[in-house]
This record gives structure tokens, C-alpha cells and sequence, in this order.
């Protein structure tokens, strides 16, 4: 065997051993971020996560903490440069997560539901139900999201047309929008939007049993359908009796609900690691 022959074996060696040790290093980074983020200190977390990644780029699960630390560390609501750059490195990161080949499909629903969760808190939803449909491509059953689309359908719908009723100097809740203009337009904007939201949470109420907040959602959007049926008094009539059965039936849902937290223990969620 040549000497150079000699020299590449010895170099390959050394290679091997190194990213060992990296991988290694990597998981104590990891370890240790995951112990400081659920003692909620998320800044010391944040670095330990940053290590782990450094020393081992492949290890999605240390990228999606990594995501995850910073997006406990934004606050929604709060308009500060310090603060929005704090949600797009969440963004970044639960990206980076997406981006990987390695990725299992459990955390790639975890990134797309963190994506779409910062995204809605910054009042982004279209965006955020880009997310959340992305997650309903990888698991179609999960009543959340479609709880989350409907939630966001109705606050699309409920901010233009209560423009429309402050333009028309309209106070009054039962009152109804008298102007036919003002109507059909916003009849335009909302009636698709308010159809998907009702669609989501009817999906959202088949797939999970006495879903308590799909259902004061349907009671809002059916109350937003009353909104636009423009100059049908028994149509809209008809949706503010639908409304109404959905608060009775969200009542209901919550008291089930109270009796049965009532009955057991309480519980954690934690994140899992990356499965092998």
C-alpha cells in the first residue's frame, strides 16, 4: 500500500471519528437545551439548541426545539422589532425543519402547526392557512386544524363586515345591514369564506366527539351568515336560529367536558424527539 494510499485510509479514519464525536456532542447540546427549555429558560435553551445544531446539521429534532424555543419567546400582539424577529426565526427554523429529507412526518406536521400558529398570531391568515392545509395533506384527520381554518375563516369574515356596520353608523347587534349595496359586497367577500369555515368545523365536529369550541364557532359564523342574506328577513332568521342551537349545544359540550377533566388527573404535552 502506497504511502498516499495510506494517508487518505488514515485521513477517512480520522473524518469518521470526528463527525462521531459531532453527532456526539450534538445529542449532549440537544439533552441539555431540552432540560433548560422545560425549566422555561428558553434564552439559555435557544443556545444549547444552536450547539446542537452546529455540531450535527441533520438533527432535525434539535432544529424543530430550536423553532419551537423561539416561538415560546414571541409574544403575539406585541409590534416590536425585537419581538417580530423573534417569530421569524421561529418561522426559519420550523422551515429549515420542512426542508430536511430525514424529516418524520410527525414533526414536519409539528413545523407546518408552528408556522401557521406564529403566522395567525401576526395576523397573517392567509399565510397561516396555507400552514395549517399543509398539515391536512400529511394527517387529514386531525380536528384541530380544521377547527383552526374555521377560526381563522371567521375572523376574516367578522373584521369587513364590522367596517361595513361602522361605516353605515350601524350599533345595534340584531340589527340587520339596510343598505342593499353595502350588503351584496360584502355578501361577495364573506359568503365563500363563511361556506369553508362551516365546512371545517362540521369536519372538525365528525372527527372529534362534543368538540366544545368547533361548535361556538359554527354559533359565530352562522351569526356572520345572518349578516349577508340581504333583505331575507326568514333566511337570516333561520341562521340566528342555527346560531342559537350551537350555543346550547357548546353549553352542553363544556359541562361533558367540565364532568369528565372532573373525573381524571392532569397531564403534560411535551415534544417528542425525533424517532430513529
Amino acid at each position: 500500500m502506497t504511502k498516499r494510499v495510506l494517508a487518505l485510509v488514515a485521513l477517512s479514519a480520522a473524518l469518521l471519528m470526528s463527525t462521531g464525536c459531532n453527532k456526539l456532542r450534538a445529542r449532549d447540546q440537544l439533552n441539555k437545551g431540552v432540560q433548560a427549555y422545560k425549566a422555561a429558560r428558553y434564552e439559555q435553551a435557544i443556545e444549547f439548541f444552536k450547539n446542537a445544531v452546529s455540531y450535527d446539521p441533520n438533527l432535525a429534532v434539535a432544529k424543530l426545539y430550536l423553532a419551537t424555543a423561539y416561538a415560546q419567546q414571541y409574544v403575539p400582539g406585541v409590534d416590536s422589532p425585537e419581538n417580530n424577529k423573534m417569530g421569524e426565526q421561529a418561522i426559519e427554523e420550523y422551515k429549515d425543519v420542512l426542508k430536511q429529507e430525514r424529516t418524520s412526518e410527525e414533526n414536519r406536521v409539528t413545523a407546518n402547526k408552528g408556522i401557521a400558529s406564529i403566522y395567525f398570531n401576526s395576523k397573517k391568515f392567509d399565510e397561516a392557512k396555507q400552514y395549517h392545509n399543509e398539515v391536512l395533506k400529511l394527517d387529514p384527520k386531525d380536528p384541530e386544524t380544521y377547527y383552526s381554518i374555521g377560526v381563522i375563516d371567521w375572523t376574516q369574515a367578522y373584521q369587513p363586515r364590522q367596517e361595513a356596520r361602522a361605516r353605515l353608523g350601524i350599533q345595534k347587534a340584531e340589527e340587520p345591514l339596510k343598505d342593499k349595496k353595502v350588503c351584496e359586497q360584502l355578501k361577495e367577500h364573506n359568503a365563500p369564506i363563511i361556506d369553508e369555515g362551516i365546512e371545517k368545523l362540521n369536519k372538525a365536529m365528525e372527527l372529534r366527539e362534543n368538540y366544545d369550541d368547533a361548535a361556538a364557532y359554527l354559533n359565530l359564523l352562522y351569526r356572520e351568515k345572518a349578516e349577508i342574506e340581504c333583505g331575507d328577513p326568514s333566511a337570516r332568521q333561520a341562521d340566528i336560529a342555527k346560531a342559537d342551537e350551537w350555543v346550547q349545544k357548546t353549553l352542553e359540550f363544556k359541562k361533558l367536558k367540565a364532568e369528565k377533566e372532573a373525573n381524571k388527573g392532569g397531564g403534560g404535552i411535551v415534544l417528542d424527539e425525533e424517532k430513529k
